[in-house]
Formats: C-alpha cells, sequence, structure tokens
C-alpha cells in the first residue's frame, strides 16, 4: 500500500502578475455568488526606495495540517477529508462562524444560503483526474498542484528545491499553501 496523498499547492510569486484569472476561473467552476470568493489575489509590498518589491500572489484556503478551522467547529461541518483538504459538508453547517474566527488566513466565508464555503482544491475535478480550476486556467503557469507525500511530483520538487514561505507560521497550523519567492 503506497503513502496517503498530502494535496497542497504552490504559488510562484516571480510568475503571479495579478490577473485574477484563477479566481474568474473559481467562481465560474464552483457557483460562487457574486461578493464572494474562494480564492482572491494579495500583495505585499515592501522596502525602501530605490529597493522596493511587490509580491503578487493568489491565496486560498491552506488546506492546514492542523487545521483550527475543524477544531473550532461544534457541528463537525469543517472536517479533512481525503488527501487532507480541508472541507465544509453543507447540510452540517449551522453558519455559526466559530471556523471563520478560527482562520488566520480569511479563507471561508457564509454562502447566501446559510452555511460557510470556502476553497476546496476543486476535488470534483482532482478525483475526476483534472487540476482544480485555478490551476488550468492560470496563464502564467503560476499555480502547482499536486500531492505533497510523492517526492516525485512536481508540486514537490517545486517546494523542496526553491526557497518558500507561508503564511502565519506562527499559528502551527502547518499550512499546505506554498509561495514559491
Amino acid at each position: 500500500m503506497g503513502k496517503e496523498k498530502r494535496y497542497a499547492m504552490a504559488v510562484d510569486t516571480k510568475r503571479c502578475v495579478g490577473c485574477s484569472a484563477c479566481v474568474i476561473a473559481c467562481k465560474t467552476e464552483n457557483d460562487v455568488p457574486l461578493g464572494c470568493y474562494r480564492d482572491w489575489i494579495g500583495e505585499e509590498s515592501g522596502g525602501e526606495f530605490p529597493a522596493i518589491h511587490l509580491e503578487i500572489r493568489s491565496t486560498r484556503c491552506n488546506h492546514c495540517d492542523k487545521p483550527g478551522c475543524v477544531d473550532a467547529c461544534p457541528t463537525g461541518a469543517s472536517n479533512v477529508n481525503a488527501g487532507g483538504a480541508v472541507l465544509v459538508t453543507h447540510h452540517k453547517c449551522t453558519g455559526c462562524k466559530a471556523c471563520i474566527a478560527a482562520c488566520p488566513y480569511d479563507a471561508r466565508f457564509v454562502h447566501p444560503k446559510g452555511y460557510v464555503d470556502k476553497c476546496t482544491f476543486c476535488l470534483h475535478r482532482v478525483e475526476a483526474g483534472k487540476l482544480p480550476a485555478c490551476v488550468e486556467i492560470c496563464p502564467t503557469k503560476a499555480l502547482t498542484f499536486g500531492d505533497l507525500a510523492d517526492p516525485d511530483s512536481e508540486l514537490a520538487r517545486l517546494v523542496h528545491s526553491r526557497r518558500v514561505k507561508v503564511l502565519h507560521p506562527e499559528t502551527g497550523m502547518d499550512p499546505n499553501q506554498f509561495f514559491l519567492l
């Protein structure tokens, strides 16, 4: 029996241009309501003139190894699925927002139908042998999705060969969205 899969995503900050194609693809693929987002474009700037830098990155749920949102959920609606994807079972969700408060990534929203929603890594596509919609559409190939537990995967190769960062490492949640620097 092989090692259990561990889905993750890498965002190449040298390639991401902030075009929002990933955001539009996600909204279309997952029928995300107007005004709500499962992924978004973030920017971080720093330095002092003339040595300034701007990091543009596509971002979403980090599908953490130790997800605080799952621990905070009183109904069990927030759960960890196969491959480590953190999901919300809509019919179990009461919309109490405890998971939203527990997420340091602001990756969740209350759907107009009353339940909490978020990125699923497009598992419905992955299980059919396709890439998540955001990865498939990215015109600069800045997004890489795959199995971090497979040392031969493109994702594992990138994460282990490049300088990377994760957001809010101090939380101890061990996020699985890596930003390639």
